[in-house]
């Protein structure tokens, strides 16, 4: 069974949905914080003084989330691992020899998974410390903006508010860039971040279970609504390990002993993954590649193009980001305009979705709201509603 980031996409809904929750709710306290009292002429000295009440919840959101991610992405990577070993299993088990029965032997996982669970817990570590600053940002900017025109009347001090948190909610917290210099929000970039690792833990699970069949070549898929990253590396046979660089060697026939055949191999898998192989998205697969048996498979045919792929992944963002704007409203014009804009970009999605024949998925559309405000001494992962 081929191995791809595909086959672990749906753990990292887990672990994002997570920091969807507390930036909803961050956005939540700084809207009731900054709303409770903004008819009163003392609005701005009472937000001042209140900021350490503000504070205290953000710290309480971010203490929660800090212990239920640790958890999520833990079980996660578990699981993608574990799928990455059953897809190798499945392969080696069509070989019936010796070093595939010895395959077949669980190998530990915990070292692993315990390593690239650090490393994820790491890279998202930032993002709790940027939670805190952006809530207090956000609300000692709405209070000065309101505070430097005086003169503001009741109705007016309201708008300027609400213009206010409607830029923020429509950034979300921001402020992370990756190693290739893009920006992202907080949940994107985490849903990236776990979706890249989740990825690679089956990826190199399968690695991991074909070294202990001493399985040494790999083939990658051809598969349709590729990216110019990809393209490259379709259909070639790749070392599991090894020097990178193109050449043609000389191995032994799968099934025909004292035979030999020519294999001409592109590079190595993990130079394929370094040049953009198997990146979040990606739709490629690896599977083992048997001297004198393995043939290359037909190309499916694309439902779209990847730019069009691309597209839909845009539109699901917008989606999400107008229904935090409605979150984040002061006012009941305001958040049915945000709803108005919600419907608008889900009618561009059912048009493109009828147009190509790509899947629509709803659950990239949906932002889950906390039931009820996170304690910091809650057990269990917060509760989910989802918002459609």
């Amino acid at each position: 069974m081929p191995v791809s980031p595909d086959m672990a996409e749906d753990l990292a809904a887990a672990v994002s949905t997570l920091y969807e929750q507390a930036e909803l709710a961050l956005i939540e306290k700084v809207t009731q914080a900054l709303a409770e009292g903004l008819d009163s002429p003392l609005w701005a000295e009472l937000k001042l003084h209140a900021i350490g009440n503000l504070r205290t919840a953000i710290e309480e959101i971010i203490a929660v989330l800090q212990v239920d991610s640790a958890g999520a992405i833990h079980q996660a990577l578990t699981e993608a691992y574990d799928r990455g070993q059953q897809a190798a299993i499945v392969e080696l088990g069509a070989l019936a020899t010796g070093p595939a029965l010895a395959a077949a032997e669980a190998l530990p996982t915990a070292p692993a998974v315990d390593r690239l669970a650090a490393a994820l817990v790491q890279e998202t570590g930032p993002v709790h410390a940027r939670i805190l600053r952006a809530g207090l940002d956000v609300y000692r900017q709405v209070v000065a903006h309101v505070t430097s025109a005086p003169l503001l009347g009741a109705t007016t001090r309201r708008e300027a508010a609400g213009r206010a948190l409607q830029q923020f909610a429509a950034r979300g917290v921001t402020g992370f860039v990756d190693r290739s210099g893009r920006a992202w929000n907080m949940t994107s970039y985490v849903e990236m971040a776990t979706r890249s690792a989740l990825g690679r833990a089956a990826v190199q699970a399968h690695a991991d279970r074909l070294a202990a069949a001493g399985v040494d070549l790999v083939l990658v898929s051809d598969s349709p609504e590729e990216c110019e990253r990809c393209r490259p590396w379709e259909g070639k046979v790749l070392r599991r390990d090894g020097p990178s660089g193109a050449d043609e060697v000389e191995v032994e026939h799968t099934t025909e002993d004292d035979r030999m055949v020519r294999v001409r191999v592109a590079g190595s898998l993990p130079e394929a993954r370094a040049a953009g192989l198997l990146h979040p998205n990606c739709r490629h697969s690896i599977s083992i590649y048997l001297p004198g048996v393995t043939r290359p498979r037909p190309k499916p045919p694309a439902r779209a193009t990847y730019e069009q792929s691309q597209k839909q992944r845009a539109l699901e963002r917008q989606v999400r980001a107008w229904k935090r704007r409605a979150a984040a409203a002061v006012d009941d014009a305001t958040r049915t305009r945000a709803t108005a804009r919600v419907r608008d970009y889900q009618g561009r999605i059912r048009q493109l979705v009828a147009d190509t024949g790509l899947p629509r998925k709803s659950h990239r559309e949906q932002i889950d709201v906390p039931a009820k405000p996170a304690t910091a001494t809650r057990p269990a992962a917060p509760a989910r509603r989802a918002v459609r």
